[in-house]
């Protein structure tokens, strides 16, 4: 099986991984956040990409979240694994926590969140937008390995880089949210394009503006998030130990895209398919 990890640059630094290397793509929507780095772990092959670059040079709405993906795509992973730090918006969402992602409230406003358009036209279902198959296994890992976990959520994802106001947080707690952050749209809606079962860990390092003597800093946010990638990679670490091929068989992404383009083969030009032609040449 091949593994696609999206996360900061530390991830990769799990115990095990070995033959190391370095992948550069470039891809029809230019290149990714950083190379691939590409390890094999359990014999597995492992694909790690820091999303915001090493050295994180990438605002949220800067991050190249087409090129990431299609890059996943060019790579022939079976799944996605994305971690990414959030404020908790739910008093029993402590600082430390897991959260699972289930649901989506999307709030960007600048980021292109499709591979298509421009020549043609799809519309995906993505009513459950992360593959409750890999859900389970990484519920599973987090109980086995004792770290605190939420089996489900929805993350409201906002466009940053500045933190909420108090009024925008209040506002998102009455919404019924558990989790917010600003990068995984429209990384879930492209993996789901391409067809990736894709699985996403929020990492709670704070309260958000909502907790009154618990607001959110930088300060708070690193010294939390440096104890949370330790607990990632031991759950990555046993998620990719587990993982058979015939636990995603069955996942809902695989089949996204089957009567999904409108677009008729014939007004669909060369240049369209040339730009698309890993998602599409089977689904026209």
């Amino acid at each position: 099986m091949k593994i696609g990890i999206i996360g900061g640059s530390g991830l990769y630094d799990i115990e095990g991984l070995t033959d190391v290397k370095e992948i550069t793509l470039d891809t029809p929507f230019g290149k990714p956040s950083d190379a691939y780095i590409h390890g094999k772990l359990a014999g597995k092959d492992v694909y790690f990409l820091p999303r915001h670059g090493r050295g994180h040079v990438y605002l949220p709405s800067e991050v190249p979240y087409r090129a990431n993906i299609y890059g996943f795509k060019m790579l022939g992973v079976d799944a996605i694994l994305s971690v990414s730090a959030v404020g908790s918006m739910k008093e029993e969402i402590k600082p430390g926590d897991f959260v699972i992602v289930t649901q989506y409230f999307d709030r960007t406003k600048n980021r292109p969140s499709t591979f298509f358009g421009n020549g043609i036209v799809a519309h995906i279902p993505f009513d459950k937008p992360t593959c409750e198959c890999l859900n389970e296994l990484i519920y599973k890992a987090c109980l086995d390995e004792g770290i605190p976990v939420h089996r489900e959520g929805t993350y409201i994802c906002i466009e940053g880089p500045q933190f909420s106001t108090k009024a925008e947080s209040k506002i998102y707690r009455s919404w019924g949210v558990d989790v917010i952050g600003m990068t995984n749209i429209p990384e879930a809606k492209l993996a789901r394009e391409a067809e990736i079962p894709y699985a996403a860990v929020a990492l709670a390092t704070d309260y958000d503006v909502w907790k009154e003597g618990e607001e959110v800093n930088v300060e708070k946010v690193l010294a939390t998030m440096a104890k949370n990638i330790e607990n990632a990679k031991r759950m990555l670490k046993r998620v990719i130990e587990v993982i058979k091929p015939e636990d995603i068989e069955n996942s809902y992404a695989k089949t996204a895209l089957v009567g999904a383009i409108q677009t008729k083969k014939g007004y669909i030009s060369e240049e369209v398919m040339k730009r698309l032609e890993l998602l599409i040449k089977d689904r026209i």
